[in-house]
């Protein structure tokens, strides 16, 4: 049977020059990199290298790099750390955050903590297209405003977000500035001190690094108080041993991704927009998202009268891996937040899937699932009770 990845919005392979750089760090060069001994020099050594490496990516200092777990330690401790040194910070409702309604759980959830412990929470709108309203980002302002975040580009729906002028209005109000960048790596140019971003989350599985590790970009002067404790790690802010392969991926996997940008854009787009053309021929069917600024590699969709679920089971049957939401939240029934954020029915969320390519994927693949989809719809619409045709 063809098997065709379409899911590279929830991981992708692991590239083999990654994985060659790798490898001596689980054997040759395997001490503890806090260690002052020649085997742990070598192991800090190449954490440095790395450290270089996530910050030219970024366009950001390697002393403002702190490695983690992945996006959801980064985003964890982005926000937590913000807000703790802002607890007593007492307005009318407490310390006030302002995120909005489509973001990943890691910073829904970590708000909705946050709320819980007494801070006030402002959870912005979005327009039909997922792109948040800086109009009513200005009105959300307060005077304990200490916090917006808000993701540069949609895990779901691929909407890129207009992040430089969000900074400068951060910037303008002197209120902390983090977005979460996991999806717009590698996909999208990033320059943290043009667009005056003060923290941003990445994570490694998502350039074609290895899964488990990952980085939050915090500016100098910056400041935020550690939520993990123990023998002080990366500046007292992230303390465990470090992962020295996994770390060593991570800054390989920015190095490709800066490097091939400019190949890798243009050639996902082309396909994406292949696939888009293609899929949008199926009567009723539907690209959620913005037409334009979107990922280079996303196309979501929904198709009237039939359920998400299905078609994706459908689709796996012939070898072809899509997904219907975020991949952290994917074995919840309930419709997607993103999808009823821009104003989509239960129902209407419920038939959507997201097709995300990667490097490896090529025109035939497109083509083949182009076709697959439409024999799918068809049947699948036959038999349903909501398609009245």
């Amino acid at each position: 049977m063809k098997r065709v990845y379409m899911d590279c919005g929830s991981s992708t392979s692991v590239d083999k020059e990654i994985v060659e750089m790798m490898v001596p760090y689980f054997g040759t060069y395997y001490g503890n990199a806090s260690s002052i001994h020649s085997f742990g020099r070598e192991a800090y050594q190449a954490i440095e290298e790395s450290r270089n490496k996530v910050a030219s990516t970024l366009c950001a200092n390697a002393d403002e790099i702190i490695f983690t777990s992945g996006g959801t330690e980064s985003d964890n401790l982005a926000i937590k750390g913000v807000a703790f040194l802002n607890k007593n910070k007492r307005g009318s409702k407490g310390p006030h955050i302002i995120t909005s309604t489509l973001e990943h759980p890691a910073v829904l959830e970590t708000c909705r903590y946050l709320e819980k412990q007494g801070f006030d929470v402002k959870y912005l709108p979005v327009d039909k297209y997922g792109v948040v309203k800086l109009e009513e980002l200005e009105q959300a302002i307060s005077k304990d405003t200490f916090l917006i975040t808000i993701m540069y580009a949609n895990n779901e729906i691929g909407t890129i977000e207009p992040i430089e002028e969000i900074g400068k209005i951060a910037k303008d109000h002197d209120i902390v500035f983090h977005t979460d960048a996991v999806q717009a790596i590698g996909k999208h140019p990033i320059d943290v001190d043009r667009s005056n971003i003060d923290l941003l989350s990445i994570s490694s599985h998502k350039i074609y690094g290895p899964k488990g590790v990952g980085a939050l970009f915090i500016r100098n002067g910056v400041k935020i108080q550690q939520t993990m404790h123990g023998g002080g790690h990366e500046k007292g802010l992230r303390s465990s041993t470090y992962n020295t392969p996994g770390i060593v991926g991570l800054g390989k996997a920015c190095e490709l991704a800066q490097t091939r940008m400019e190949k890798d854009t243009r050639y996902l787009k082309n396909l994406r927009d292949k696939l888009i053309k293609n899929v949008l021929k199926i009567e009723e069917s539907y690209l959620n998202g913005h037409p334009e600024k979107r990922l280079v590699n996303n196309a979501h969709f929904r198709f009237t009268g039939i359920e998400g679920e299905s078609l994706l089971l459908k689709l796996d049957e012939k070898g072809i891996a899509a997904a219907t939401g975020s991949a952290c939240s994917s074995m919840k029934l309930k419709a997607s937040h993103v999808l009823t954020a821009i104003g989509l029915s239960p129902v209407e969320a419920h038939g959507s899937i997201r097709l995300t390519l990667g490097r490896e994927s090529t025109e035939d693949e497109v083509s083949y699932a182009s076709e697959v989809l439409q024999e799918i719809v068809d049947q699948l619409r036959s038999i349903s009770p909501l398609w009245n045709r």
